[in-house]
């Protein structure tokens, strides 16, 4: 174990890794001993040894995301120009999550504002007519891998739309991000090749700027240079892409294993805005969001938190707290109260949650009417997490369900 950085101190003695199989499988558990053990704010490794502060109270994670004067996302707001961020926080100089500041509002404003131009009728028609489409491509089988074959290609092929990439880039640009968020070995790679998409959808856009979002968010985006624009566009649509993939995968998770959802699969509709917001509280698609910097010495949850330390919130920990938890295995379906899509000036930026949302709804209950006795291919046990150190999502979620022909899509 890496020796405790002396800002932190001897809190991280015991501190605990925030990284390793177990923190991708039963976070559940582990929070609540986490909370037995240290409290509201708890003493952790980051992988690579860094020691930081994890938030899992809801009062201090929700104090933490909405002051950013004492909790900057700009770590050189407390440390001088040597200072190397730890790797597992994901720090890229210039990236819009962070920016602080007049910086920060100018840019996140012209992303909501072309955000907020998408017709939510047409944008489900869309994700309707793409569902069709990757249904139809196994709905012959019998059998379908649902991460892969659907969860993960449904965002990306409506964003296409949306963004005005061409249909011939899709699926390349989904599996990068994929390779991304998974901090593979070959996720420098993908990024080269993000940033070499996106530079040439930017030169197409600004020679023929279209009603996409790219457009806008060039017109939006005045003194934004194409670097910046990349990394802007590059946070939607992860945001957009990964979260909603694994909002959408986790949600079929519960559906599939919950006998709660079992009766009801055959209409279907009438459970999927419960199921997807109790995945919220329960399995929220981003378990803990990039790390902030103290800017001078506090306190938070009893923990005296010094100058420059490091502070990850943990969502899926702020929202198993007790104190606020609602009876999600009662009628809980009326309280959006937590914390998945963060909240302050760097919470998911509006109209993006409910665009998320309809792609989410859409897809699951366009996948419930064709397949309405789609059942899972494996024991519960089997699934797995995919080991990533920020998001919750199964590697794979293998289903079977009674072969038909596909029908004609648009």
């Amino acid at each position: 174990m890496t020796a405790p950085d002396p800002q932190i101190g001897g809190a991280h003695s015991e501190a605990v890794p925030l990284y390793g199989r177990r923190f991708a499988g039963n976070t559940e558990e582990l929070f609540r001993e986490m909370r037995r053990d240290h409290g509201p704010v708890v003493p952790v490794l980051l992988e690579g040894g860094d020691p930081a502060w994890l938030v899992i109270g809801y009062r201090e994670a929700h104090r933490v995301l909405t002051d950013g004067q004492l909790f900057a996302r700009d770590p050189y707001r407390c440390h001088g120009p040597d200072y190397v961020p730890p790797p597992a926080v994901g720090y890229t100089p210039g990236m819009l999550m962070f920016l602080d500041g007049d910086a920060h509002a100018h840019r996140v404003g012209a992303a909501s504002a072309a955000l907020a131009e998408v017709d939510q009728f047409q944008l489900r028609a869309d994700c309707e007519r793409f569902a069709d489409r990757l249904i139809d491509a196994f709905t012959a089988a019998g059998e379908a891998e649902l991460m892969e074959q659907y969860a993960y290609r449904m965002p990306v092929l409506v964003m296409g739309g949306m963004f005005g990439m061409p249909d011939s880039e899709l699926m390349s640009v989904a599996q990068d991000m994929k390779t991304m968020s998974d901090g593979r070995e070959d996720a420098i790679d993908a990024y080269g090749r993000f940033v070499a998409t996106m530079r040439g959808l930017i030169e197409s856009k600004r020679e023929w700027p279209g009603p996409d979002v790219t457009s806008r968010m060039l017109a939006y985006g005045t003194g934004v240079t194409d670097d910046e624009l990349i990394h802007d566009i590059l946070v939607v649509i992860s945001g957009s892409q990964e979260n909603t993939a694994n909002w959408i995968g986790n949600a079929l998770r519960l559906m599939l294993t919950d006998d709660r959802f079992a009766a009801t699969l055959s209409g279907g509709r009438h459970s999927v805005g419960q199921a997807l917001n109790e995945v919220l509280w329960e399995d929220t698609p981003v378990k803990a969001v990039p790390g902030r910097w103290a800017t001078r010495d506090t306190q938070l949850g009893g923990r005296t938190v010094r100058a420059g330390d490091v502070i990850v919130v943990g969502l899926a920990g702020a929202n198993a707290d007790p104190q606020v938890r609602p009876a999600v295995h009662g009628d809980s379906g009326g309280n959006h109260a937590h914390l998945a899509f963060g909240t302050g000036d760097h919470g998911c930026p509006h109209p993006a949650p409910e665009l998320a949302e309809v792609m989410a709804q859409t897809a699951i209950e366009v996948l419930l009417d064709r397949l309405p006795d789609v059942r899972l291919a494996v024991p519960e046990d089997e699934l797995e997490w995919r080991p990533a150190f920020h998001l919750r999502g199964l590697s794979a979620l293998p289903v079977r369900f009674t072969p038909a022909f596909g029908i004609e899509s648009g």
